[in-house]
């Protein structure tokens, strides 16, 4: 882990997200230059964007939420899905959660560590496949997950299982093709300023949505 942390030391910039900034962040300005180191450490090529480098806008407005709203998490048992640099699993753990990160990148995992660290909070880590089992979670929360239909549907279907069970799942989603189109109620939208070598826009209207059942 230590020669990840490194990687992720000597790629990014500490900085906090716009719309989130009482969290500190090691964030990568640009995509292309990052993408291309990870690759050449990994030996590997076509390797998936390194989404762990950046605050997505799904990621960033639930975080926001979740800072205006601590009594939604606090004292609760959280997992945070796909949690990438970890900006929702440190909101949540700010906000008096006990925090459990699921990420299966290992140099996510690095920069999550270092994120939670460098903001004070303890955040435990899950590096395996979350969905594989039930798990006894008070909360689940999962910022823009649903740009990928074939981890959307196994998602949102794991997620209605937990909501069933009485669990608060909460989405963070700024309008990805397979966010759900039924069972969820809207709890604040923001307007989270994006970077264009990522998004299609400057800005996107992003919503912090709870899944009924």
């Amino acid at each position: 882990m230590s020669s990840e942390r490194d990687f992720v030391r000597d790629h990014t910039a500490i900085a906090s997200p716009p719309l989130v900034p009482e969290i500190r962040l090691h964030l990568a300005t640009e995509v292309t230059p990052l993408w291309q180191a990870t690759e050449a450490t990994l030996q590997r090529s076509q390797l998936p964007p390194p989404y762990w480098a950046f605050a997505w806008a799904g990621g960033q407005a639930l975080a926001r939420h979740l800072l205006d709203h601590p009594a939604l998490v606090a004292g609760r048992n959280v997992l945070d899905f796909g949690a990438g640099g970890g900006i929702v699993a440190i909101a949540a753990a700010k906000a008096g959660a006990r925090v459990t990160a699921a990420e299966p990148d290992r140099f996510a995992l690095a920069a999550l560590a270092l994120n939670a660290a460098l903001n004070g909070v303890a955040i435990a880590t899950e590096g395996g496949d979350a969905l594989a089992g039930d798990g006894s979670w008070d909360a689940v929360l999962a910022g823009d997950m649903c740009y990928e239909r074939p981890l959307a549907e196994r998602l949102v279907a794991w997620l209605t299982a937990r909501a069933r069970d009485g669990a608060l799942i909460l989405l963070g989603d700024p309008g990805r093709a397979y966010l759900p189109t039924t069972g969820l109620r809207a709890l604040a939208r923001y307007w989270v300023p994006t970077p264009l070598d990522l998004e299609d826009r400057e800005a996107r209207e992003t919503t912090v949505w709870q899944l009924n059942v």
